[in-house]
């Protein structure tokens, strides 16, 4: 490069860094800068130093930016190492570990550099300095010898260290790289081609983009614990990497002809070059061990996606590098545990939640429930102790229905085929626990764990519990011994049927059911644990769900208008039905016992329905209640209209935020998720309230 011609005007750099303009090996013009262009290729002068150094063109510099021309430190600063690395520059580095400016001894400072004055001042006073005093120094310096044209205020990001929070000086230091862009092509391919399966899929793009765009990986760490470097050194500075001391002192004798001393790297190895040996290294590698056969590769790896790159990739890059194969078929990513608010868990905003407090107040299996039911494919869990404690009453509900198959000698029967059960309830429900167990199947087999929490949960709390447990009470206190026995022996198996679904999910309270129901039926019963996962047995049965299912709705239609109309809880109503077809009639004259106690009726006939009478359609028939006799009908009337009035005013103010979009735009994420919900809500009590109020408009 030329030297400028003499009366060339000064370059004005702008800087944040004065402290590292000794380490600078050039100045950055934009390309098509016209200020610039004929100054590129040309030489200037560093203060304070006295090095030549050249002008280049290059994209980095932003000519919108302070003078449009920057200065180049590829020593201490990842940008400016990049365009040092494009324009072939020296790399000066004047930091030492400490953070000191280390001028003397320095080699590379003062290679081509004529050991002026100023050169000699500037080492005696900066060597040895804090890179923060360094900075005032060097600053106050130019502008004591009018090299200084302003400073002013700037805002910029500064690393900081997560942990120490202190700022992190980029320098220049020997390290161990791995050629991670070699391993990574057979990695990409694998994902690309299906042998690893991302759920949810969407995040194989972050998987892609990591290693797409991937550097030389620094598996070398200045650290006191790890796996040491297996490297080691010669006397001249020669690398001897092996096994063990032994494999290196036979490798440097064969090259020395001698016998001679070495000594081993110092550094030890990146936490997650260890972490990326971990599927095939717990089970023996590299020895050809049984475990290593039977279990590499593993079919699912579950862990959260803040670490897809750090340890998922790199998993994937060694396993096919030393294994050949894949190390794990699917990688389930979960979602991130929040506050219920909705917020991110921190130390600082002081809203932990401890999960060993929830297990101490609610149980493991609530907590462990709880997790699963929340865990939507792309949502973050929203986790608050109310939940918990739902899922906790949850487990209490499952206790008690256990004791009560235990009270009414509802023990597993070896002999016992659910295929041939006679009694219509027995035969609906095998078909529900049919369906409950492809549900959760099919769920568990996609991943998608809170609707399998969600499919056994209504299974075992609402058709089980309420429903069953209910339903067969008269048959157990019958008179048909042989009825009474199938239920029986159905209810013991469809609640172990119940307890082998419900196990991945809540295993402490199902394996002690377990336990205890193997005892009730004097079987030397394995673990749950052990036990198979229940097979389909064909177990459906149409005309069972239809007869079981219209006694259901019948019941629970009657107990909705009754606490939509705030009929009392003790009040017995009459029921007529109207335009009932023969198997309307047929199932009425079945079920009438059961009907009049559920639906808590002081009459069931057929019959026209009375004026004031609430109706519901059921099939072909109309159900009418008439409650003229028990409720005030016209009060009733006006109750609803005023919660009508409520509700429909805060659903008005709900949706003015909600179409706010400063509000929207502004306002804490949770905050906007909590309008939302209470909208939903709001709708929800809008609606059943425009029924009610709608029946009792007919009926007048």
């Amino acid at each position: 490069a030329e030297a400028m011609p003499a009366g060339t005007p000064d370059v004005v750099v702008a800087t944040t860094r004065p402290e590292t303009i000794v380490a600078d090996t050039a100045v950055a013009v934009h390309p098509d800068d016209e200020r610039y262009k004929h100054l590129v290729g040309k030489n200037v002068i560093l203060p304070l130093v006295g090095r030549r150094i050249p002008i280049v063109a290059d994209e980095y510099s932003d000519p919108e930016k302070g003078s449009g021309a920057v200065k180049i430190t590829p020593a201490h600063d990842f940008n400016d190492f990049e365009v040092g690395k494009r324009h072939g520059l020296p790399m000066i580095s004047i930091m030492g570990p400490e953070g000191k400016l280390l001028l003397d001894p320095n080699p590379d400072f003062i290679r081509g550099v004529a050991a002026t004055p100023e050169l000699k001042a500037t080492i005696l006073e900066f060597n040895g300095v804090f890179r923060s005093a360094a900075r005032k120094m060097i600053a106050h310096r130019l502008e004591a010898q009018g090299l200084m044209e302003k400073i002013e205020p700037h805002a910029h990001t500064v690393p900081h260290g997560d942990r120490s929070n202190a700022v992190i000086e980029p320098r220049l230091t020997d390290q161990w790289y791995v050629d991670a862009k070699t391993l990574a092509a057979p990695a990409i391919d694998a994902v690309k081609r299906g042998r690893t399966v991302f759920v949810p899929k969407n995040w194989e793009t972050t998987y892609f983009h990591w290693m797409e765009n991937i550097q030389p990986w620094c598996i070398s760490r200045q650290l006191w614990w790890g796996q040491q470097i297996p490297a080691w050194y010669g006397s001249d500075g020669k690398i001897f990497v092996a096994e063990d001391d032994a494999g290196a002192s036979a490798l440097a004798q064969d090259h020395y002809g001698k016998a001679v001393t070495l000594k081993r790297d110092e550094d030890v190895l990146d936490t997650w070059f260890s972490s990326a040996l971990w599927p095939f290294s717990t089970l023996g590698w590299p020895d050809h061990t049984p475990e290593l056969a039977r279990y590499y590769p593993t079919d699912v790896l579950v862990t959260g996606f803040d670490i897809i790159f750090f340890w998922v990739a790199r998993m994937m890059m060694m396993g096919l590098h030393v294994m050949e194969e894949v190390p794990f078929r699917d990688v389930y990513i979960h979602p991130l545990v929040r506050d219920e608010k909705g917020q991110k868990m921190s130390k600082s905003k002081g809203n932990v939640i401890d999960p060993l407090d929830l297990i101490e107040t609610y149980g493991a299996d609530a907590l462990r429930f709880t997790l699963a039911a929340m865990a939507a494919q792309g949502r973050d869990i929203k986790l608050s102790p109310a939940r918990v404690e739902g899922y906790r009453n949850f487990a209490t509900k499952l206790w008690n229905a256990a004791r009560f198959a235990e009270m009414n000698q509802c023990v597993p029967r070896g002999d016992f085929d659910p295929a041939t059960a006679k009694v219509t309830l027995n035969r609906w429900i095998a078909g529900e626990s049919e369906r409950a167990l492809r549900a959760v199947s099919e769920a568990l087999q996609a991943f998608r764990f809170n609707e399998a929490a969600g499919a056994i949960y209504h299974f075992v709390w609402h058709v089980y519990c309420d429903w069953y447990l209910e339903l067969i009470k008269p048959i157990l206190a019958g008179n048909d011994a042989e009825a009474a026995a199938e239920t029986r022996a159905m209810a013991a198996f469809v609640l172990d049927r119940a307890l082998k679904l419900l196990h991945p999910f809540m295993p402490f309270v199902t394996e002690e059911l377990w336990a205890k129901r193997a005892l009730e039926a004097e079987a030397s019963g394995s673990f749950l644990m052990l036990a198979p996962w229940p097979e389909p047995l064909g177990l459906e049965n149409a005309l069972a769900d239809a007869e079981i299912g219209w006694l259901i709705k019948l019941i629970s239609e009657v107990r909705s208008v009754r606490a939509e109309m705030n009929v009392p809880a003790g009040a017995k109503v009459p029921l007529l039905i109207a335009g009932a077809g023969e198997e309307t009639k047929a199932r009425v004259a079945r079920h009438g016992e059961t009907l009049l106690r559920l639906a808590r009726l002081d009459t069931l006939d057929f019959g026209k329905p009375p004026r004031g009478a609430i109706q519901i359609v059921l099939d072909e028939a109309t159900l009418a209640l008439p409650l003229a006799g028990i409720i005030d009908i016209d009060a009733e009337q006006k109750r609803l209209k005023r919660e009508m009035d409520k509700v429909g005013s805060e659903l008005k103010q709900l949706n003015a935020k909600l179409s706010n979009e400063k509000f929207v735009s502004r306002a804490p994420e949770h905050v906007v998720e909590e309008q939302r919900e209470r909208k939903v809500e709001a709708e929800a009590i809008a609606a059943k309230l425009d029924q009610a109020l709608k029946r009792l408009e007919a009926a007048l």
